[in-house]
């Protein structure tokens, strides 16, 4: 029966998916910014402030980008 069905179904609420969506955003490599004016934060600091536990490795990425564009190449651990 369908009502059956419906109670198997987790509730889930509308702040779930939102923050669900700046996550999946932000570890697809989408810019802060853009999930910052998609979420509707006031500040930058407040999007960076809620997901930064996303990007543990934000500086990691920084330096071999920095490595990348002076060496031309990965850097290697």
């Amino acid at each position: 029966m369908i009502t059956n069905k419906i109670k198997r179904i987790p509730r889930i609420r509308f702040h779930d998916l939102r923050h669900t969506h700046a996550t999946l955003l932000l570890k697809a490599g989408i810019h802060h910014k853009i999930v910052q004016e998609r979420l509707g934060h006031s500040s930058i600091n407040v999007t960076l402030d809620t997901y930064s536990h996303v990007l543990p490795n934000l500086q990691e990425a920084v330096l071999n980008t920095i490595g990348d564009s002076i060496l031309g190449s990965q850097i290697e651990d």
